[in-house]
């Protein structure tokens, strides 16, 4: 080997050193500045070590756990079968018209086909628990499903952000459940349908009241523009991806979003294009009633656009590019506390798997939201807060 290879893969070496340690450092200093984001680990409310239920209730988290203990060499399957069961005690006559079959004999979720042809007709999420007949444990059940059954609950939600479902879906789903039980030979316990719409447009009601997302904006000074590799490199610092709906999302240890970051004028960010994309500006958001904790989660996100805004050398202002200071940030605060408050008054938590159903995001295949952005100084829609609400649809 020539001294001149020898100089060039001592050079490389050397390089990726380099690279390696300036990212081992980069990674350092976002954990020291933003390592609270990731310390707090909240347990989702709704399986709190309740008391126990009713027969005719639901299990809660803990019964499951008893119910379903891990078995030597069975990990895998015992935790599947946890997450099913847990996605069936999610559902509540509160915030589901269910239907429940029992049938004289165990069958497959091949008796439930008319139901599979027609689930995407009703408009809303539409969920099938079964009583399997060996385990005597609820499970989710899919048109694949493999085991017997000796009842089944077929939910329609009640609400999702597109609004409340409909007397008219109601009643067709009402008289599917029907049919099924006909001729599969099962008794139905099927809710009035009437009672159930009603229930629907109260819920709603609550939910649109709830329904809130704030946003801070990061603009530059002048007529500079922010190139969208500059965005990237400054969101993958915090710990931030770009996820399919066009936005850098940073998550919690769970996997849910936490944050998202947006361009000011709503353009997706598009991993082709980044480097040929410029915009004027990026917002973060906040949605309230999807995350743990939100006036903390608040909190964390006014300290990372502070921080970000130096990185980028730009400004945190209102729609009317004023800068938003410490009294419109306490503001806020205080429109979440009471958000939050009257979230658990209509015993929904913030951020547990109950809210993430009735307030899905566009990756969870939801709706676009009804909410509005808190940005400004302008009229609020709730009077409570003199921050501004501007119309915003989902980046």
């Amino acid at each position: 080997m020539s001294e001149l290879q020898i100089s060039l893969l001592v050079i490389g070496i050397a390089g990726v050193l380099a690279v390696y340690g300036y990212s081992w450092w980069q990674q350092r200093q976002y954990r020291r500045k933003f390592g609270t984001v990731f310390r707090h680990g909240h347990e989702d409310a709704l399986y709190r070590n309740a008391p126990e239920k009713s027969a005719g209730e639901m299990l809660t988290e803990a019964a499951i756990t008893q119910a379903l203990p891990l078995e030597p060499g069975q990990t895998g399957v015992a935790v599947e079968r946890r997450r099913w069961a847990r996605e069936c005690a999610l559902l509540d006559a509160a915030t589901d018209y269910i239907a429940v079959l029992t049938l004289a004999s165990p069958a497959s979720a091949h008796v439930l086909a008319p139901l599979w042809q027609q689930r995407f007709d009703f408009g809303k999420g539409m969920h099938v628990c079964g009583l399997n007949a060996a385990s005597n444990a609820w499970e989710k059940v899919i048109p694949e499903s493999l085991p017997t059954y000796s009842a089944f609950k077929l939910a329609l939600q009640l609400v999702d952000r597109s609004g409340a479902a409909s007397k008219t879906r109601l009643a067709d789903f009402h008289d599917l459940a029907r049919n099924i039980a006909a001729q599969s030979h099962a008794e139905a316990e099927l809710p009035d349908v009437a009672a159930a719409a009603a229930r629907a447009l109260e819920l709603d009601s609550f939910c649109a009241e709830v329904d809130q997302m704030i946003g801070l904006n990061i603009l530059p000074s002048g007529e500079r523009m922010f190139s969208g590799g500059e965005i990237a490199g400054v969101a993958g610092q915090y710990g931030m991806s770009l996820q399919a709906d066009g936005a850098f999302h940073l998550p919690d240890a769970r996997g849910h979003t936490l944050f998202k970051l947006c361009s000011h004028d709503n353009a997706p960010f598009l991993h082709l294009t980044l480097d040929q994309m410029w915009i004027n500006g990026v917002t973060l958001l906040l949605d309230v009633p999807c995350v743990e904790e939100p006036t903390q989660r608040f909190s964390e996100m006014a300290k990372l656009a502070r921080q970000m805004a130096m990185d980028l050398r730009a400004s945190v202002v209102d729609d009317s590019r004023v800068a938003l200071g410490d009294t419109s940030i306490a503001q806020i605060l205080e429109q979440i506390a009471t958000i939050k408050s009257r979230m658990l008054a209509g015993k929904v938590v913030p951020g547990s798997a109950q809210a993430r159903r009735l307030f899905p995001d566009g990756e969870s295949g939801g709706n676009p939201p009804r909410y509005q952005v808190a940005r400004g100084d302008q009229a609020p829609r709730i009077p409570i807060l003199r921050a501004g609400f501007t119309s915003h649809s989902r980046c």
